[in-house]
């Protein structure tokens, strides 16, 4: 009993997170399908290179989420409902103040983003304008990202998935309404993406006080700006900051050490990293599940629970892993070819494919400690071992490895950078959280044994 209650709460968590993560590809797909259509291929450019620029923002500001699922888990299993609201608000005035920020220095991020990009002046004048639109959307997006950690925290997955799948049809329905029926370009896009995320905030205030309104009270100031607490909130956040921009600068790293491989080995390395993504939404259900349950029990202090639901997540997290291994095996020549139909291209994924085939599986491991430490708010271990990995492993095993092995060589030492985090966060686990990883394992198959006998 006592194992089919642990999965339970697992998957009440990992499935929804799963299907949120999976939608998010989805608006992708049917923006660049709806500027691929329009006369000019400059708009895909537009919009491609303007996305590119929120992402790497927004990446950053990706600590709004995890930071307050985390804290909000653990206020959660501690009963603390005091500290449940004054999460919410700390983390929405934070991501509120944040958005307005961005929007005041809008300029300046446009002028950084456009001098890395090189592009042609149509293109680079189309995403100026898309960028300039969207750039109002800020506050919301960043918003919508506390407001999802929260509900997290909450051990609730389920109103994440609704606001997630309702954002991102609206925002496809606008789209369409402003650029086949407005017949408007690329800027129609960036109104959509605008519209639906305030939409999306304002969807997400409606559960919020409709569901939690015993949790959810106008607190005082000075409560939400308390000195211990805001010191402890501003202090996880930025390890996770740090450990994010760590994280985006290897990927954009390795993205760039690709261009001066030739625009054929550049295509071939975006589109397997493509596929990398693909996998990572789904193992993430259960790191973002982890956040949630080794939060709570944390904060409960349950440390038998504590345990054997860390194990759990790892199965699962695991098996998924091994599953899109085996599925990127299997379908290793037709998967590609949904991507591209450059013969050339395709020709050099068949080369390098392997390493995306033992990705899902090697990768796992990383992905749930993250979530993990995150729940356990062990931030510093968490930010520390992505910049041994990072700094300590990746970059010299790449200057390394590439002159003497080529591609294989870049992919090599990316491939080492995921190990490197999983190894060093394993070691670190004993001393941060109290766990040994192998001592977890053995510890359950008794306990396991001794249920049966």
């Amino acid at each position: 009993m006592r194992n089919q209650n642990l999965n339970r709460q697992i998957f009440r968590l990992a499935i929804p997170n799963i299907i949120s993560n999976l939608s998010v590809p989805l608006l992708s797909s049917v923006d660049t399908a709806l500027v691929g259509h329009l006369p000019s291929p400059v708009y895909i450019g537009a919009v491609a290179i303007g996305s590119m620029i929120f992402n790497f923002v927004y990446w950053g500001f990706g600590f709004l989420r995890m930071g307050t699922t985390g804290l909000t888990a653990q206020a959660f299993g501690q009963d603390n409902q005091k500290e449940m609201n004054l999460l919410f608000w700390r983390s929405l005035l934070f991501a509120t103040g944040a958005g307005i920020l961005l929007i005041l220095l809008q300029n300046l991020i446009a002028w950084i983003g456009f001098t890395l990009v090189d592009a042609s002046p149509q293109v680079e004048h189309h995403a100026s304008v898309y960028f300039s639109i969207r750039i109002f959307a800020a506050p919301a997006t960043l918003s919508l990202y506390a407001i999802h950690g929260w509900f997290l925290g909450m051990q609730n997955a389920r109103f994440p998935l609704i606001i997630t799948v309702v954002v991102n049809l609206l925002n496809i329905l606008f789209n369409v309404f402003f650029v086949m029926g407005l017949h408007m370009n690329s800027d129609g896009v960036a109104y959509g993406t605008v519209l639906s995320q305030y939409l999306g905030v304002a969807l997400s205030l409606y559960f919020l006080f409709g569901y939690y309104r015993k949790y959810i009270r106008m607190p005082v100031l000075k409560d939400i700006l308390a000195v211990n607490p805001l010191v402890r909130f501003v202090k996880v956040n930025f390890d996770i900051f740090i450990r994010t921009l760590s994280l985006i600068f290897a990927f954009s790293f390795f993205t760039a050490q690709s261009a001066k491989l030739g625009d054929v080995t550049l295509a071939a390395n975006s589109i397997l990293i493509q596929l990398w993504m693909i996998f990572s939404y789904g193992i993430d259900g259960f790191a973002f599940s982890a956040e949630s349950l080794v939060g709570k029990y944390t904060g409960a202090h349950q440390k038998r629970m504590l345990l054997m639901i860390i194990q759990r997540i790892f199965l699962f997290g695991a098996g998924l892993g091994l599953f899109f291994t085996v599925v990127y095996f299997l379908f290793r020549h037709s998967l590609p070819a949904l991507f591209t139909g450059n013969i050339e291209v395709l020709a050099v994924i068949n080369l390098f494919m392997i390493w995306t085939i033992v990705a899902p599986f090697i990768n796992s491991f990383c992905y749930i400690w993250d979530g993990v430490y995150i729940g356990a708010t062990a931030t510093k271990a968490l930010r520390n071992a992505m910049l041994l990995a990072t700094f300590g492993i990746y970059l010299p095993m790449h200057y390394f490895l590439e002159p003497r092995f080529g591609n294989h060589g870049m992919w090599a030492a990316l491939i080492l950078f995921m190990i490197a985090r999983g190894v060093s966060l394993s070691a670190l686990s004993n001393k941060y959280l109290g766990i040994s990883f192998f001592h977890l394992l053995k510890r359950e198959s008794r306990e396991n044994a001794q249920i049966r006998t």
